[in-house]
């Protein structure tokens, strides 16, 4: 080439500069495109995807787009719906929706084992009546043997309250407004051995015990040590070991091209179905949180085994009767709540959700300085009515489960404190592809979770029975 033939191309490459810049970018767009190869690199929307040398996700030649989200980092950009499941009618799955506003936690298998720690009972009744101390003159303090409906609560050191038994005064020779209280000394295989703290003088022996009948109940109190004693019986709490099964929850919603392509009067779209299918599907499984029951079943027809999750009205460790046959009074509604916060060492703030029947009749109520009925609270997303009184508070509010299931007079307190959701596979949305399988010409969509709720602590919740 001669200098003749430089001179011009130097010339005409100086005049189509831009066209020689873009010729250069697209190259080496291309270069970087097939160097990501189908595995690594994708492009959407005039946006390259390449893949970084640590295996990050990198936008070149182009804006960053929902659509290269999804494909770069699909679980970037949360689903509408499951954004908001908890917003959909929160009023009518109360269960599932505390439970999601709780948090869960991830289940590495459909099967959950978890442990609860119970309180060491507190009182039991006295099975044997115990007779008056049968003691002579010059007899040093009587130790009687008393047997319970359970002896193992008490240890040596205990001291034990002998309800509606009356104790005596320091003389030991009239009777005290205080009840009888009893000192543990040892127990073993016969029952319990007791002294008598402020019992009678018989004799002039005392502390005595006096007769005591059968069916009284017994408070365990506090250990009482004496100045010497450097050790004490020991007290061991071992957790309790229970099991419930994750449910594979779905639901699928689809609409035929025709449905989505014609004009319709009002603008029922995809979305409106997504929505109410999310309700449907809560609702199908508020009913299988509080009433479902625990299996693994094998499915001859799918060769595979199906898991059934238990629901919490079976966990629930305390049980409250209402008679059916009287109108409920104040007096009822104190003694639910007694049975609700004590001897459980839970929250002081709990939720009631019952039936219609239920509500009805609490609603009926004439509230008192004891009981009242407080202002609208909203929580978790709900709004519900407080009920007041010296043990706690009560967040009211109506189920209409309980009323599909025959239950409408029922009703179940929880200590949201101790409800703990498990979840194997989060709430989540998948696009299927029908008309690419060839199925059937439709867009359709499925929704899934499969989660559990277990109470951690049942004793902290109670069943209301109507009998």
């Amino acid at each position: 080439m001669n200098f003749h033939s430089i001179s011009n191309a130097l010339r005409w490459m100086r005049n189509h500069k831009k066209l020689i810049l873009f010729v250069i970018t697209m190259i080496f767009i291309a270069i970087l495109a097939s160097c990501a190869g189908d595995a690594s690199g994708a492009t959407l929307a005039a946006g390259i995807l390449v893949t970084g040398a640590e295996g990050g996700k990198h936008v070149v030649q182009g804006p960053l787009t929902t659509d290269l989200s999804e494909v770069g980092s699909p679980d970037l950009l949360l689903n509408e719906i499951d954004q908001q499941i908890v917003k959909i009618r929160p009023m009518s799955t109360p269960i599932d929706q505390i439970s999601r506003y709780a948090g869960s936690k991830h289940s590495g298998s459909m099967v959950v084992d978890y442990y609860s720690v119970d309180t060491k009972p507190t009182k039991t009744i006295l099975l044997q009546s115990v007779d008056e101390s049968d003691v002579k003159p010059g007899d040093e303090t009587p130790i009687t043997v008393i047997n319970a409906q359970n002896n193992d609560i008490f240890d040596p050191t205990d001291t034990i309250l002998v309800q509606n038994t009356p104790g005596y005064t320091s003389d030991g020779l009239t009777e005290s407004q205080q009840d009888l209280m009893l000192y543990v000394i040892g127990r073993d295989s016969n029952g319990v051995s007791v002294v008598a703290v402020n019992g009678p003088t018989i004799n002039n022996v005392p502390n005595c015990i006096p007769e005591i009948p059968a069916r009284t109940t017994l408070v365990r109190m506090g250990r009482a040590a004496s100045e010497l004693d450097v050790q004490s019986p020991q007290f061991e709490a071992l957790p309790k070991k229970s099991r419930n099964l994750c449910q594979i929850f779905k639901m699928q919603v689809e609409q035929s091209t025709l449905q989505r392509l014609s004009n319709k009067e009002v603008g029922w779209t995809m979305s409106d179905q997504e929505e109410a299918a999310v309700y449907d599907m809560r609702l199908g499984m508020e009913k299988s949180f509080l009433f479902g029951v625990a299996k693994r079943l094998w499915d001859n027809s799918k060769k595979e085994y199906v898991y059934f999750t238990g629901g919490i009205w079976n966990q629930a460790g305390k049980t409250h009767n209402i008679e059916s046959s009287r109108e409920l009074t104040s007096n009822d509604m104190v003694d639910l709540m007694r049975d609700a916060f004590t001897g459980n060492a839970g929250s002081k703030r709990k939720i009631l959700i019952g039936g219609s029947g239920l509500i009805g009749r609490i609603s009926k109520l004439d509230y008192t300085r004891v009981i009242t009925a407080g202002q609208h609270v909203s929580k978790w997303g709900i709004d519900f009515t407080e009920l007041r009184s010296k043990f706690g508070c009560l967040y009211l509010l109506l189920s209409e489960v309980f009323d599909e299931v025959g239950m409408k007079d029922a009703g179940i307190v929880i200590d949201p404190e101790y409800i703990q959701k498990y979840t194997h596979i989060p709430f989540s949305t998948e696009q299927l592809n029908l008309k690419k399988s060839g199925v059937r010409n439709v867009d359709a969509l499925v929704m899934t979770e499969a989660s559990c709720l277990v109470l951690r602590y049942p004793k902290a919740h109670m069943r209301i029975i109507t009998t």
